[in-house]
């Protein structure tokens, strides 16, 4: 099993400022319609929320058209 950079909500938001906390919470409410659930990037540990770090910007270039290096 290969080692996941996972972060809560706020660590998240606090490493990358570019995104508020609200912002990204209203992301993962939406998560079924935006296409977030599938990507992978969202998991759940009771009430606690994780952001696999790789898989949220691999989910956000993706939305917006950016193709994956080959």
């Amino acid at each position: 099993m290969a080692n996941r950079n996972l972060l809560t909500v706020k660590q998240f938001a606090d490493a990358n400022p570019a995104f508020t906390e609200a912002g990204i919470r209203w992301q993962i409410f939406n998560e079924r319609h935006n296409g977030l659930a599938e990507s992978g990037a969202i998991l759940r540990r009771g009430r606690r929320v994780y952001i696999d770090v790789d898989r949220y910007f691999a989910w956000l270039d993706q939305s917006n058209g950016v193709q994956a290096a080959a």
